[in-house]
């Protein structure tokens, strides 16, 4: 870990964490009947992408926008918040 630049590690660990959003919302939308609703842990795997759309472009936009621009939106904020939150936890840990 000591090798990587912060700004590596922060933009992986977002990357990582798109794949591992939309993997868990594609299962999800794919096993709703099976699960009866959406899928246990969706919304711990999906709360950074959550937390963005509440917090900032809920205010911005209306709640009636189309599925893809939403999803693009909300895969935003999973990389960004992720992405700050794990530059962050890197730059505490290397002092």
């Amino acid at each position: 870990m000591s090798q990587l630049k912060t700004s590596t590690i922060a933009i992986l660990s977002g990357a990582v964490s798109v794949v591992i959003g939309l993997v868990a919302f594609a299962l999800s939308w794919q096993l709703w009947d099976f699960w009866g609703g959406p899928m246990p842990g969706i919304r711990l795997f999906l709360y950074p992408g959550n937390l963005s759309l509440v917090y900032l472009w809920h205010p911005l936009f209306t709640e009636e926008i189309n599925f893809w621009p939403k999803l693009a939106l909300q895969m935003a904020g999973q990389f960004s918040v992720v992405a700050c939150a794990a530059a962050v936890v890197t730059r505490i840990v290397r002092r």
